[in-house]
């Protein structure tokens, strides 16, 4: 959606407060009145006192504040709301509708008309989902032909999102003789309606005559929605805005809603069709690996570029791997599944300057091997050659790992990832040229030196007391 690549540090101490502030103030109201859309881990927190609010704020601040740019900046903070929020809440269209809030949030004279509002009001009933205080003055209107754009109910609530006014009158224009029920279906949903005769640009015409006056019967308008697709209705569009009205032409094509904001030229897009599902983690390495063996196959090479993988994933699930990587791990880059996964991936960077490639483990042959990683592993081998050997390596790495404090658990796959970091190869490799069987997680749990306990994310290694 965000065209500029401008970074958030010069507007940094404006919009990465607006955003903390407003992720804190949804979590309040949702604790209040729709506790089910919290995580159940956070959702028994107090998230009324100020303690718990100061705490996640500057949490969100420190966090959000290392964004390079604004894809970087919701990329980290994505994050944070899958980690805060229900699974439920982020299949529905209310998440879309945060979403769509905060990105307007990015902004700085929107981040501006919110930096000032309280985390909480008197009564938290007063303060709607969008953050607004029903106690402001104004309102939004939106004016629909429905004959060239009809309106679903997720299209128009993520349309009031736009809005910084609630939006309290909706008229509908159209030749309601010809069609069929969808007057019952829009009058329930709360437009007026307002039949037209049959003929080309009708319902435009009526719209025009309508709206060029409606700030007359409507004083505490703000804001109007002209949502049609036909280019007939720029003069309505001047007329409204030189009595000081910001309009918004919204018009579609094909799957896409596109928001104008004439007074700024600022563009809003929302796609019809339905957001991509994060995979799990387990799911999302089955995918790569499924991706990179079938280009293995189709360019008879084993080392894919990973430039050509992220292509690949991108075209075949429509999310990016930095997407999937970043709702799993905040603190990881795209480049990072392949690093913290060496029994599954093996990546290779021939010179500074040339690109990254990947293959799998399994597929290796020798003669396809860096040569440098083959003499490191050869050289290597000989110092691991039993059990015990084994073991005593991986707990002295433990113990590097944890010189600030014995008890801190370490993830399985950053023991692996050191292991691999230090003596050239893999653990995998090692179990099977020492014919253990098994895996790395079973390993583990057959020495008493190890405790293993599983973690949302990832399995954890402690060392036992000797």
């Amino acid at each position: 959606m965000f065209e500029q690549t401008s970074t958030i540090q010069e507007n940094g101490t404006l919009v990465v407060p607006a955003i903390s502030h407003y992720v804190c103030r949804t979590l309040v109201n949702f604790h209040h009145q729709y506790p089910h859309w919290i995580n159940p881990r956070y959702s028994h927190l107090s998230w009324q006192q100020a303690e718990y609010q100061s705490s996640l704020i500057r949490q969100l601040n420190q966090g959000l504040s290392q964004a390079r740019n604004r894809e970087a900046l919701f990329v980290k903070l994505k994050a944070y709301l899958n980690r805060l929020l229900s699974a439920e809440f982020l299949r529905s269209p209310e998440y879309k509708a945060l979403i769509v809030k905060l990105e307007q949030l990015t902004d700085p004279n929107i981040a501006l008309l919110f930096a000032n509002y309280p985390l909480i009001e008197h009564s938290p009933s007063h303060l709607l989902f969008n953050g607004r205080s029903s106690r402001e003055i104004g309102i939004s209107i939106l004016l629909l032909d429905v004959e060239n754009l009809p309106l679903d109910v997720e299209t128009e609530q993520f349309l009031e999102t736009i809005c910084l006014y609630p939006m309290q009158i909706k008229v509908a224009f159209a030749n309601w003789r010809s069609m069929g029920k969808k007057d019952f279906e829009y009058h329930q949903r709360g437009y007026q309606l307002i039949h037209v005769p049959p003929g080309k640009d009708s319902a435009d015409l009526k719209m025009s005559t309508v709206g060029s006056s409606i700030f007359v019967h409507y004083p505490t308008a703000k804001e109007v929605l002209v949502c049609s697709s036909d280019q007939g209705l720029t003069h309505l569009c001047n007329t409204l805005q030189t009595h000081g009205l910001t309009v918004y032409q919204v018009s579609k094509n094909k799957a896409k809603v596109t928001v104008l904001n004439t007074r700024t030229g600022q563009i809003n897009t929302y796609s019809l069709n339905p957001v991509p599902k994060i995979p799990t983690l387990d799911q999302f390495i089955v995918q790569l690996k499924n991706l990179i063996e079938l280009e293995q196959k189709q360019s008879h090479c084993q080392w894919v570029k990973l430039n050509r993988v992220a292509f690949l994933y991108k075209e075949a699930y429509n999310l990016t791997i930095s997407q999937v990587v970043a709702s799993h791990f905040s603190d990881y880059q795209a480049k990072d599944i392949f690093l913290k996964n060496p029994d599954i991936f093996v990546i290779h960077k021939p010179s500074e300057k040339s690109s990254s490639y990947v293959t799998l483990f399994e597929l290796q042959s020798p003669a396809l091997q860096p040569s440098a990683l083959l003499e490191t592993e050869l050289s290597q081998f000989p110092l691991i050659n039993s059990l015990e050997a084994l073991e005593t390596a991986l707990i002295e790495i433990m113990q590097e790992l944890t010189l600030t404090s014995s008890d801190k658990p370490i993830p399985m796959s950053i023991l692996g990832s050191q292991f691999n970091r230090k003596y050239g190869v893999s653990i995998t490799q090692i179990i099977k040229k020492l014919r253990l069987g098994g895996n790395f997680q079973k390993l583990l749990n057959l020495s008493t030196a190890f405790n293993l306990e599983k973690s949302e994310k990832d399995w954890i290694v402690k060392l036992n007391s000797p």
